[in-house]
């Protein structure tokens, strides 16, 4: 298995970066399209321990679009072979000084292209 092909760590990185966006924008449209519309999709939440497409989409759709606007620090994206890969990351936000949010996805690409089919997201006291 080949880590890193740049072609196709490029994509991965593109997909994130939308995926990013859509997310401080609430682009519930993209955000909902770029997670597998199946009942195995999960992602736990700072909140939240969602369970199938249905869930997420759900929770998207009630989300505030308030406060969401973060800095990303140390995102780590790796591709396995062609169609697998995981995204990393920290974010900061104003709103939540002294706190470090922590963002881990992993990606398939599908016949719809690169989608979430796993996903968690937490907050923790940042380090001194």
């Amino acid at each position: 298995m080949e880590i890193n092909l740049p072609e196709v760590r490029a994509e991965v990185e593109k997909v994130f970066a939308d995926y990013e966006l859509a997310l401080v924008t609430n682009d519930v449209d993209t955000l909902d399209r770029l997670f597998l519309d199946a009942p195995t999709t999960i992602r736990y939440g700072g909140g939240e321990n969602l369970y199938g497409y249905d869930e997420i989409a759900a929770f998207r759709s009630a989300r505030s679009s308030q406060d969401l606007v973060r800095r990303l620090d140390r995102t780590v994206i790796t591709t396995y072979g062609t169609s697998f890969a995981t995204a990393s990351t920290l974010f900061h936000r104003d709103s939540a000084p002294g706190k470090v949010g922590r963002q881990m996805q992993t990606w398939v690409k599908t016949d719809n292209g690169w989608q979430v089919v796993a996903a968690h997201v937490s907050i923790i006291s940042e380090a001194v």
